[in-house]
Protein backbone atom coordinates (compact mmCIF):
# COMPACT_ATOMS: atom_id res chain seq x y z
CA UNK A 1 0.00 0.00 0.00
CA UNK A 2 2.85 2.17 -1.16
CA UNK A 3 0.63 5.54 -2.04
CA UNK A 4 -2.81 5.81 -0.19
CA UNK A 5 -6.39 4.50 -1.59
CA UNK A 6 -7.21 8.13 -0.27
CA UNK A 7 -4.06 10.03 -0.19
CA UNK A 8 -4.88 13.92 -0.14
CA UNK A 9 -4.29 15.99 -3.26
CA UNK A 10 -1.17 17.40 -3.44
CA UNK A 11 0.04 20.88 -2.78
CA UNK A 12 3.91 22.23 -3.06
CA UNK A 13 5.33 24.08 -0.51
CA UNK A 14 7.42 26.87 -0.41
CA UNK A 15 9.92 28.00 2.17
CA UNK A 16 13.85 26.99 3.38
CA UNK A 17 15.75 24.26 0.87
CA UNK A 18 18.13 22.14 1.58
CA UNK A 19 21.15 21.93 -0.66
CA UNK A 20 19.67 19.76 -2.95
CA UNK A 21 17.07 21.99 -3.64
CA UNK A 22 14.04 19.97 -1.98
CA UNK A 23 12.47 21.14 0.73
CA UNK A 24 14.02 20.14 4.64
CA UNK A 25 11.97 17.88 6.53
CA UNK A 26 11.66 18.09 10.85
CA UNK A 27 12.15 15.29 12.96
CA UNK A 28 8.37 16.37 14.02
CA UNK A 29 7.36 15.18 10.93
CA UNK A 30 9.02 12.26 10.93
CA UNK A 31 7.93 11.08 14.24
CA UNK A 32 4.09 12.30 13.70
CA UNK A 33 4.84 9.62 10.31
CA UNK A 34 6.06 7.10 12.41
CA UNK A 35 3.29 7.33 14.68
CA UNK A 36 0.50 6.87 12.11
CA UNK A 37 2.63 3.92 10.94
CA UNK A 38 2.08 1.97 14.11
CA UNK A 39 -1.36 1.68 13.47
CA UNK A 40 -0.60 -0.34 9.95
CA UNK A 41 0.69 -2.59 12.33
CA UNK A 42 -2.64 -4.25 13.69
CA UNK A 43 -3.02 -5.48 10.26
CA UNK A 44 -0.44 -6.88 10.14
CA UNK A 45 -0.31 -8.51 13.48
CA UNK A 46 -3.71 -9.93 12.62
CA UNK A 47 -2.34 -11.87 9.92
CA UNK A 48 1.00 -13.17 11.23
CA UNK A 49 -0.99 -14.05 15.04
CA UNK A 50 -3.65 -15.90 12.81
CA UNK A 51 -1.07 -18.22 10.68
CA UNK A 52 -0.20 -18.95 14.12
CA UNK A 53 -3.72 -19.40 15.87
CA UNK A 54 -6.03 -20.95 12.70
CA UNK A 55 -4.37 -24.28 13.68
CA UNK A 56 -5.36 -24.16 17.19
CA UNK A 57 -8.62 -22.93 16.92
CA UNK A 58 -9.31 -25.08 14.28
CA UNK A 59 -8.47 -27.96 16.99
CA UNK A 60 -10.48 -26.15 20.09
CA UNK A 61 -13.67 -26.06 18.16
CA UNK A 62 -14.08 -28.58 15.58
CA UNK A 63 -13.98 -26.73 13.24
CA UNK A 64 -14.00 -27.49 8.94
CA UNK A 65 -11.34 -26.31 6.83
CA UNK A 66 -14.32 -23.84 5.39
CA UNK A 67 -15.25 -22.75 8.97
CA UNK A 68 -11.42 -21.85 9.59
CA UNK A 69 -11.52 -20.15 5.78
CA UNK A 70 -14.19 -18.24 6.16
CA UNK A 71 -12.87 -17.02 10.11
CA UNK A 72 -9.56 -15.78 8.36
CA UNK A 73 -10.95 -14.41 5.00
CA UNK A 74 -14.06 -12.43 6.50
CA UNK A 75 -11.45 -10.10 7.93
CA UNK A 76 -11.03 -8.83 4.33
CA UNK A 77 -14.90 -8.53 3.74
CA UNK A 78 -15.23 -6.74 7.14
CA UNK A 79 -12.71 -4.25 6.52
CA UNK A 80 -14.13 -3.08 3.23
CA UNK A 81 -17.25 -1.70 5.97
CA UNK A 82 -14.47 -0.05 8.03
CA UNK A 83 -12.87 1.80 5.80
CA UNK A 84 -16.07 3.38 4.19
CA UNK A 85 -17.06 4.50 7.71
CA UNK A 86 -14.00 5.75 8.64
CA UNK A 87 -14.36 8.47 6.08
CA UNK A 88 -17.65 9.83 7.21
CA UNK A 89 -15.70 9.84 11.17
CA UNK A 90 -12.82 11.23 9.61
CA UNK A 91 -13.79 13.67 7.60
CA UNK A 92 -16.57 14.92 10.54
CA UNK A 93 -14.92 14.23 13.74
CA UNK A 94 -11.27 14.30 12.36
CA UNK A 95 -8.33 12.02 11.69
CA UNK A 96 -7.73 11.81 15.62
CA UNK A 97 -11.14 10.33 16.44
CA UNK A 98 -10.26 8.24 13.81
CA UNK A 99 -7.49 6.60 15.04
CA UNK A 100 -9.27 5.84 18.26
CA UNK A 101 -12.54 4.51 16.94
CA UNK A 102 -9.91 2.16 14.51
CA UNK A 103 -7.73 1.01 17.93
CA UNK A 104 -11.21 1.02 20.25
CA UNK A 105 -12.62 -1.73 17.60
CA UNK A 106 -9.28 -3.73 17.48
CA UNK A 107 -9.24 -3.78 21.35
CA UNK A 108 -12.82 -5.04 21.70
CA UNK A 109 -12.77 -7.69 18.64
CA UNK A 110 -9.69 -9.08 20.18
CA UNK A 111 -11.09 -9.49 23.58
CA UNK A 112 -14.07 -10.73 22.62
CA UNK A 113 -12.42 -13.70 20.37
CA UNK A 114 -10.05 -14.47 23.47
CA UNK A 115 -13.17 -15.11 25.56
CA UNK A 116 -15.12 -17.00 22.63
CA UNK A 117 -16.07 -20.28 23.64
CA UNK A 118 -17.72 -20.75 20.08
CA UNK A 119 -17.69 -20.08 16.79
CA UNK A 120 -20.59 -17.55 16.56
CA UNK A 121 -18.92 -15.54 19.32
CA UNK A 122 -15.86 -16.15 17.83
CA UNK A 123 -17.09 -14.60 14.60
CA UNK A 124 -18.11 -11.57 16.28
CA UNK A 125 -14.81 -10.64 17.69
CA UNK A 126 -13.82 -11.25 14.26
CA UNK A 127 -16.09 -8.95 12.28
CA UNK A 128 -15.23 -5.76 15.10
CA UNK A 129 -11.55 -6.34 14.43
CA UNK A 130 -12.13 -6.17 10.48
CA UNK A 131 -13.66 -2.72 11.25
CA UNK A 132 -10.61 -1.57 13.17
CA UNK A 133 -8.62 -2.86 10.27
CA UNK A 134 -10.55 -1.52 7.74
CA UNK A 135 -10.23 2.16 9.58
CA UNK A 136 -7.03 1.69 9.98
CA UNK A 137 -6.33 1.14 6.11
CA UNK A 138 -8.31 4.05 5.43
CA UNK A 139 -6.47 6.65 8.02
CA UNK A 140 -2.63 5.65 8.25
CA UNK A 141 -2.08 7.08 4.52
CA UNK A 142 -3.98 9.93 5.07
CA UNK A 143 -2.74 11.37 8.20
CA UNK A 144 0.69 10.64 7.24
CA UNK A 145 0.37 12.02 3.80
CA UNK A 146 -1.24 15.75 5.25
CA UNK A 147 1.50 16.30 7.93
CA UNK A 148 4.34 15.40 5.01
CA UNK A 149 5.48 18.05 1.96
CA UNK A 150 4.63 16.47 -1.11
CA UNK A 151 8.11 15.70 -2.05
CA UNK A 152 8.34 12.96 0.92
CA UNK A 153 4.84 11.87 0.90
CA UNK A 154 5.41 8.89 -1.79
CA UNK A 155 8.69 7.75 0.98
CA UNK A 156 6.56 8.71 4.26
CA UNK A 157 3.43 6.99 2.97
CA UNK A 158 5.12 3.34 2.28
CA UNK A 159 5.57 3.78 6.16
CA UNK A 160 2.16 2.32 6.20
CA UNK A 161 3.39 -0.42 4.22
CA UNK A 162 6.41 -1.10 6.70
CA UNK A 163 4.07 -1.49 9.79
CA UNK A 164 1.79 -4.24 8.13
CA UNK A 165 5.24 -6.04 7.71
CA UNK A 166 6.39 -5.05 11.19
CA UNK A 167 3.08 -6.49 12.82
CA UNK A 168 3.36 -9.50 10.74
CA UNK A 169 6.58 -10.12 12.45
CA UNK A 170 5.17 -9.43 15.44
CA UNK A 171 2.05 -11.95 14.88
CA UNK A 172 4.92 -14.19 13.68
CA UNK A 173 6.84 -13.80 17.40
CA UNK A 174 3.87 -14.40 19.63
CA UNK A 175 4.40 -18.12 19.08
CA UNK A 176 7.73 -18.37 20.62
CA UNK A 177 6.78 -15.79 23.16
CA UNK A 178 4.10 -18.04 24.18
CA UNK A 179 5.32 -21.38 23.21
CA UNK A 180 5.21 -24.27 25.88
CA UNK A 181 1.48 -22.91 27.70
CA UNK A 182 -1.31 -25.16 27.20
CA UNK A 183 -3.00 -24.95 23.56
CA UNK A 184 -6.38 -23.77 24.84
CA UNK A 185 -5.10 -20.81 26.81
CA UNK A 186 -2.49 -20.20 24.43
CA UNK A 187 -3.79 -18.70 21.56
CA UNK A 188 -6.37 -16.66 23.77
CA UNK A 189 -3.41 -15.05 24.94
CA UNK A 190 -1.96 -14.69 21.37
CA UNK A 191 -5.07 -12.91 20.66
CA UNK A 192 -5.15 -10.47 23.98
CA UNK A 193 -1.61 -9.46 22.94
CA UNK A 194 -3.21 -7.15 20.24
CA UNK A 195 -4.71 -5.07 22.14
CA UNK A 196 -1.40 -3.76 23.02
CA UNK A 197 -0.67 -1.65 20.17
CA UNK A 198 -3.94 -0.10 19.89
CA UNK A 199 -3.91 1.04 23.76
CA UNK A 200 -0.01 2.46 22.45
CA UNK A 201 -1.87 4.31 19.22
CA UNK A 202 -4.66 5.78 21.88
CA UNK A 203 -2.23 7.12 24.25
CA UNK A 204 0.25 8.50 21.56
CA UNK A 205 -3.22 10.53 19.59
CA UNK A 206 -3.76 12.24 23.19
CA UNK A 207 -0.63 13.14 23.95
CA UNK A 208 1.68 13.25 20.96
CA UNK A 209 -0.25 13.56 17.41
CA UNK A 210 -2.09 16.66 16.76
CA UNK A 211 -4.76 17.08 14.41
CA UNK A 212 -4.08 17.16 10.60
CA UNK A 213 -3.74 20.70 9.85
CA UNK A 214 -5.13 19.91 6.72
CA UNK A 215 -8.58 19.11 8.14
CA UNK A 216 -8.96 21.80 10.79
CA UNK A 217 -8.27 24.37 7.59
CA UNK A 218 -10.95 22.94 6.23
CA UNK A 219 -13.45 23.20 9.05
CA UNK A 220 -12.07 26.98 9.35
CA UNK A 221 -10.24 26.10 12.40
CA UNK A 222 -6.81 28.07 10.63
CA UNK A 223 -4.74 29.62 13.83
CA UNK A 224 -4.70 26.35 14.91
CA UNK A 225 -3.60 24.74 11.80
CA UNK A 226 -0.46 27.36 11.48
CA UNK A 227 0.68 26.61 14.88
CA UNK A 228 0.87 22.83 13.92
CA UNK A 229 2.05 23.38 10.41
CA UNK A 230 5.19 25.59 12.07
CA UNK A 231 5.71 22.74 13.63
CA UNK A 232 5.79 20.73 11.03
CA UNK A 233 8.58 22.78 8.69
CA UNK A 234 11.20 24.51 9.39
CA UNK A 235 11.86 28.11 10.72
CA UNK A 236 11.50 30.25 7.76
CA UNK A 237 8.76 29.02 5.67
CA UNK A 238 5.79 30.87 4.68
CA UNK A 239 3.45 29.20 6.34
CA UNK A 240 0.71 31.28 4.59
CA UNK A 241 1.94 29.62 1.44
CA UNK A 242 1.57 26.55 2.49
CA UNK A 243 -1.83 27.91 3.92
CA UNK A 244 -3.14 28.92 0.46
CA UNK A 245 -1.51 25.97 -1.55
CA UNK A 246 -3.72 23.29 0.85
CA UNK A 247 -6.92 25.61 0.56
CA UNK A 248 -6.54 25.32 -3.38
CA UNK A 249 -5.79 21.86 -3.12
CA UNK A 250 -9.55 21.26 -1.00
CA UNK A 251 -11.07 23.58 -3.94
CA UNK A 252 -10.01 21.64 -6.66
CA UNK A 253 -10.85 18.60 -4.53
CA UNK A 254 -14.44 19.79 -3.37
CA UNK A 255 -15.24 21.09 -7.40
CA UNK A 256 -14.14 17.82 -8.59
CA UNK A 257 -16.70 16.09 -6.42
CA UNK A 258 -19.29 18.01 -7.45
CA UNK A 259 -18.55 17.68 -10.97
CA UNK A 260 -17.93 13.79 -11.28
CA UNK A 261 -20.38 11.26 -9.44
CA UNK A 262 -20.26 8.02 -9.83
CA UNK A 263 -21.10 7.97 -13.63
CA UNK A 264 -17.94 8.82 -14.28
CA UNK A 265 -16.37 5.14 -13.03
CA UNK A 266 -19.81 3.48 -13.61
CA UNK A 267 -19.98 4.75 -17.62
CA UNK A 268 -16.56 5.70 -18.27
CA UNK A 269 -14.97 6.67 -21.63
CA UNK A 270 -12.74 5.22 -23.56
CA UNK A 271 -9.50 7.17 -21.34
CA UNK A 272 -11.24 6.29 -17.96
CA UNK A 273 -11.65 2.87 -19.03
CA UNK A 274 -8.10 2.55 -19.39
CA UNK A 275 -7.28 4.09 -16.57
CA UNK A 276 -9.52 2.00 -14.40
CA UNK A 277 -8.07 -0.94 -15.98
CA UNK A 278 -4.52 -0.42 -14.97
CA UNK A 279 -5.12 0.74 -11.21
CA UNK A 280 -8.12 -1.22 -10.73
CA UNK A 281 -6.08 -3.89 -12.41
CA UNK A 282 -3.22 -3.37 -10.57
CA UNK A 283 -5.02 -3.22 -7.18
CA UNK A 284 -6.78 -7.05 -7.69
CA UNK A 285 -3.41 -8.12 -9.00
CA UNK A 286 -1.67 -7.99 -5.51
CA UNK A 287 -4.18 -10.16 -4.54
CA UNK A 288 -4.65 -12.60 -7.07
CA UNK A 289 -0.70 -13.69 -6.64
CA UNK A 290 -2.27 -15.56 -3.28
CA UNK A 291 -0.06 -13.56 -0.87
CA UNK A 292 -2.38 -12.85 1.71
CA UNK A 293 -3.61 -16.80 1.50
CA UNK A 294 0.06 -17.69 1.38
CA UNK A 295 1.01 -15.58 4.61
CA UNK A 296 -2.33 -16.69 6.17
CA UNK A 297 -1.64 -20.40 6.04
CA UNK A 298 2.36 -21.11 5.91
CA UNK A 299 1.64 -22.83 9.27
CA UNK A 300 0.13 -25.21 6.94
CA UNK A 301 2.31 -25.12 4.30
CA UNK A 302 5.34 -25.87 6.89
CA UNK A 303 3.72 -28.96 8.26
CA UNK A 304 2.65 -30.42 4.75
CA UNK A 305 6.06 -29.73 3.83
CA UNK A 306 7.62 -32.29 6.53
CA UNK A 307 8.73 -30.33 9.52
CA UNK A 308 7.69 -32.27 12.32
CA UNK A 309 8.57 -30.39 14.91
CA UNK A 310 6.80 -28.03 16.91
CA UNK A 311 9.14 -25.44 17.19
CA UNK A 312 10.45 -25.86 13.40
CA UNK A 313 7.45 -23.99 12.07
CA UNK A 314 7.67 -20.91 14.36
CA UNK A 315 11.62 -20.78 13.45
CA UNK A 316 10.73 -20.45 9.62
CA UNK A 317 7.87 -17.98 10.30
CA UNK A 318 9.94 -16.12 12.05
CA UNK A 319 12.83 -15.99 9.46
CA UNK A 320 10.35 -15.24 6.51
CA UNK A 321 8.47 -12.38 8.20
CA UNK A 322 11.79 -10.74 8.59
CA UNK A 323 12.59 -11.34 4.94
CA UNK A 324 9.46 -10.09 3.75
CA UNK A 325 10.15 -6.98 5.81
CA UNK A 326 13.60 -6.61 4.21
CA UNK A 327 13.09 -6.30 1.01
CA UNK A 328 9.99 -4.26 1.66
CA UNK A 329 12.78 -1.53 2.09
CA UNK A 330 14.78 -2.60 -0.76
CA UNK A 331 11.89 -2.54 -3.22
CA UNK A 332 10.77 1.02 -1.93
CA UNK A 333 14.01 2.43 -2.77
CA UNK A 334 14.15 0.71 -6.52
CA UNK A 335 10.88 2.62 -7.44
CA UNK A 336 12.08 5.18 -7.64
CA UNK A 337 15.51 4.72 -9.36
CA UNK A 338 14.89 1.56 -11.68
CA UNK A 339 11.18 2.43 -12.68
CA UNK A 340 7.86 0.78 -11.94
CA UNK A 341 7.33 -1.22 -14.98
CA UNK A 342 10.72 -3.35 -14.58
CA UNK A 343 10.30 -4.03 -10.94
CA UNK A 344 6.60 -5.16 -11.53
CA UNK A 345 8.11 -7.83 -14.20
CA UNK A 346 10.84 -9.16 -11.98
CA UNK A 347 8.51 -9.42 -8.68
CA UNK A 348 5.72 -11.88 -10.97
CA UNK A 349 8.56 -13.43 -13.00
CA UNK A 350 10.21 -14.06 -9.64
CA UNK A 351 7.40 -15.09 -7.59
CA UNK A 352 5.79 -17.47 -10.46
CA UNK A 353 9.54 -18.96 -10.32
CA UNK A 354 9.35 -19.82 -6.64
CA UNK A 355 5.39 -20.80 -6.59
CA UNK A 356 7.10 -23.74 -9.10
CA UNK A 357 9.47 -24.21 -6.93
CA UNK A 358 6.95 -24.94 -3.42
CA UNK A 359 5.18 -27.05 -5.89
CA UNK A 360 7.66 -29.62 -6.80
CA UNK A 361 9.48 -29.01 -3.69
CA UNK A 362 10.67 -30.90 -0.74
CA UNK A 363 11.20 -29.42 3.28
CA UNK A 364 14.23 -27.42 2.35
CA UNK A 365 13.05 -26.53 -0.69
CA UNK A 366 9.30 -25.48 -0.17
CA UNK A 367 11.17 -23.15 2.67
CA UNK A 368 13.82 -22.05 -0.14
CA UNK A 369 10.46 -21.37 -2.28
CA UNK A 370 8.33 -19.35 0.06
CA UNK A 371 11.44 -17.10 1.04
CA UNK A 372 12.01 -15.82 -2.64
CA UNK A 373 8.35 -15.75 -3.24
CA UNK A 374 8.09 -13.61 -0.19
CA UNK A 375 10.94 -11.25 -1.17
CA UNK A 376 9.85 -11.28 -4.73
CA UNK A 377 6.43 -9.82 -3.38
CA UNK A 378 8.07 -7.30 -1.37
CA UNK A 379 10.50 -5.53 -3.91
CA UNK A 380 7.22 -5.03 -6.33
CA UNK A 381 3.77 -6.07 -6.22
CA UNK A 382 4.25 -5.45 -2.54
CA UNK A 383 4.77 -1.81 -2.46
CA UNK A 384 3.88 -0.80 -6.05
CA UNK A 385 0.09 -1.95 -5.84
CA UNK A 386 -0.70 1.43 -4.41
CA UNK A 387 1.48 3.14 -5.76
CA UNK A 388 0.36 2.82 -9.28
CA UNK A 389 -3.18 3.70 -8.55
CA UNK A 390 -2.12 7.11 -6.93
CA UNK A 391 -0.02 7.84 -10.52
CA UNK A 392 -2.12 6.88 -13.23
CA UNK A 393 -6.24 8.40 -12.01
CA UNK A 394 -6.40 11.80 -12.77
CA UNK A 395 -7.70 14.24 -10.09
CA UNK A 396 -11.22 14.65 -11.34
CA UNK A 397 -11.99 10.69 -10.83
CA UNK A 398 -8.96 9.71 -8.59
CA UNK A 399 -11.00 9.69 -5.24
CA UNK A 400 -13.63 7.74 -6.62
CA UNK A 401 -11.53 5.36 -8.37
CA UNK A 402 -8.91 4.78 -5.55
CA UNK A 403 -12.36 3.88 -3.49
CA UNK A 404 -13.53 1.45 -6.26
CA UNK A 405 -9.45 -0.49 -6.47
CA UNK A 406 -9.81 -0.53 -2.66
CA UNK A 407 -13.20 -2.51 -2.19
CA UNK A 408 -11.80 -4.64 -5.15
CA UNK A 409 -8.40 -5.42 -3.48
CA UNK A 410 -10.31 -6.40 -0.74
CA UNK A 411 -12.70 -8.57 -2.52
CA UNK A 412 -9.92 -10.14 -4.25
CA UNK A 413 -8.24 -10.87 -0.68
CA UNK A 414 -11.82 -12.45 1.20
CA UNK A 415 -12.30 -14.77 -1.87
CA UNK A 416 -8.50 -16.21 -2.34
CA UNK A 417 -7.93 -16.35 2.01
CA UNK A 418 -11.55 -17.95 1.86
CA UNK A 419 -11.15 -21.13 -0.72
CA UNK A 420 -7.24 -21.42 -0.12
CA UNK A 421 -7.80 -24.36 2.38
CA UNK A 422 -10.73 -25.90 0.59
CA UNK A 423 -8.74 -25.81 -3.20
CA UNK A 424 -6.16 -27.28 -1.66
CA UNK A 425 -7.95 -30.32 -0.43
CA UNK A 426 -9.25 -30.58 -3.33
CA UNK A 427 -6.74 -29.78 -6.11
CA UNK A 428 -3.88 -30.68 -4.26
CA UNK A 429 -0.50 -28.29 -3.39
CA UNK A 430 0.90 -28.92 -5.77
CA UNK A 431 -1.79 -27.46 -8.66
CA UNK A 432 -3.04 -24.72 -6.18
CA UNK A 433 0.76 -23.64 -6.85
CA UNK A 434 0.83 -23.73 -9.95
CA UNK A 435 -1.78 -22.33 -10.51
CA UNK A 436 -0.82 -19.26 -8.72
CA UNK A 437 2.35 -19.48 -10.86
CA UNK A 438 0.35 -19.12 -14.37
CA UNK A 439 -1.84 -16.14 -12.56
CA UNK A 440 1.37 -14.62 -12.40
CA UNK A 441 2.58 -14.76 -15.76
CA UNK A 442 -0.83 -13.96 -17.05
CA UNK A 443 -0.33 -10.71 -14.74
CA UNK A 444 3.39 -10.20 -16.38
CA UNK A 445 2.01 -10.42 -19.99
CA UNK A 446 -0.86 -7.52 -18.50
CA UNK A 447 1.43 -5.36 -17.11
CA UNK A 448 4.27 -5.31 -20.19
CA UNK A 449 1.27 -4.56 -22.85
CA UNK A 450 -0.88 -2.20 -20.39
CA UNK A 451 1.17 -0.20 -17.78
CA UNK A 452 2.64 2.54 -18.57
CA UNK A 453 5.84 3.65 -16.87
CA UNK A 454 4.95 6.17 -14.25
CA UNK A 455 8.39 6.93 -12.89
CA UNK A 456 9.25 10.71 -12.75
CA UNK A 457 5.34 11.38 -14.89
CA UNK A 458 3.00 14.56 -13.71
CA UNK A 459 -0.68 13.56 -13.42
CA UNK A 460 -1.16 15.37 -16.45
CA UNK A 461 1.43 13.45 -18.40
CA UNK A 462 -0.62 10.80 -17.51
CA UNK A 463 -3.90 12.15 -18.67
CA UNK A 464 -2.32 13.06 -21.83
CA UNK A 465 -0.88 9.31 -21.98
CA UNK A 466 -4.55 8.05 -22.04
CA UNK A 467 -6.06 10.49 -23.99
CA UNK A 468 -3.43 9.68 -26.75
CA UNK A 469 -3.27 5.62 -26.59
CA UNK A 470 -7.49 5.72 -26.62
CA UNK A 471 -8.27 8.96 -29.40
CA UNK A 472 -10.10 9.84 -26.34
CA UNK A 473 -10.11 13.53 -24.80
CA UNK A 474 -12.59 14.28 -23.04
CA UNK A 475 -10.83 13.59 -19.94
CA UNK A 476 -8.39 15.97 -21.05
CA UNK A 477 -11.12 18.57 -21.47
CA UNK A 478 -12.42 18.05 -18.04
CA UNK A 479 -9.30 18.20 -15.91
CA UNK A 480 -8.60 22.00 -18.63
CA UNK A 481 -12.13 23.00 -17.36
CA UNK A 482 -11.70 21.80 -13.55
CA UNK A 483 -8.27 23.87 -13.42
CA UNK A 484 -10.00 26.74 -15.24
CA UNK A 485 -12.81 27.05 -13.45
CA UNK A 486 -10.84 27.26 -9.85
CA UNK A 487 -8.18 29.17 -10.95
CA UNK A 488 -11.64 32.25 -11.98
CA UNK A 489 -12.46 31.85 -8.49
CA UNK A 490 -8.97 31.75 -6.88
CA UNK A 491 -7.98 35.09 -8.79
CA UNK A 492 -11.61 37.00 -8.15
CA UNK A 493 -10.82 35.89 -4.46
CA UNK A 494 -7.74 37.58 -4.35
CA UNK A 495 -9.27 40.64 -6.35
CA UNK A 496 -11.56 40.94 -3.79
CA UNK A 497 -9.35 40.47 -1.30
CA UNK A 498 -6.81 43.71 -2.83
CA UNK A 499 -9.84 45.85 -3.17
CA UNK A 500 -10.81 44.87 0.80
Amino acid sequence: MTDSPHVAGEYHIHGEQSHNGSLKITQYTYLLAFCAALNSCNLGYDIGVSTNVGPMIEEEFGLSSSERELFIGSLNLWSIFGSSMAHWICDTYGRRSSFIVAALFFIVGVIIMGLSNSYAILMIGRFLVGLGVGFGLAIDPIYIAEVTPAQYRGELVTWSEIGINVGIVLGFATGFFFYGYEQSIQWRLMLWMGAVLPLVMIVLVLTVMPESPRWLIKKGREQEARQILERLYPPGNDISAVMNEIKEALDVETRAKQDNGWDVILYPTKAVRRMLLVGVGIAIAQQLVGVDAIQNYLIDLLKESGIDSDRGPLEVLMVLGLLKLGFVFVGGKLFDTRGRRPLFLISLAGMALSLTIIAYSNETMTIVGLALYLSFFSIGMGPGAWLIPSEVFATSIRAKAMSAATICNRVAATVLSSTFLTASEYFGWTQVFLMLAGICILLMIFVYFFLPETKGRSLEDMSKYFAQITNDTSLIQAEIKLSQSFQREYESFQLDHEIS
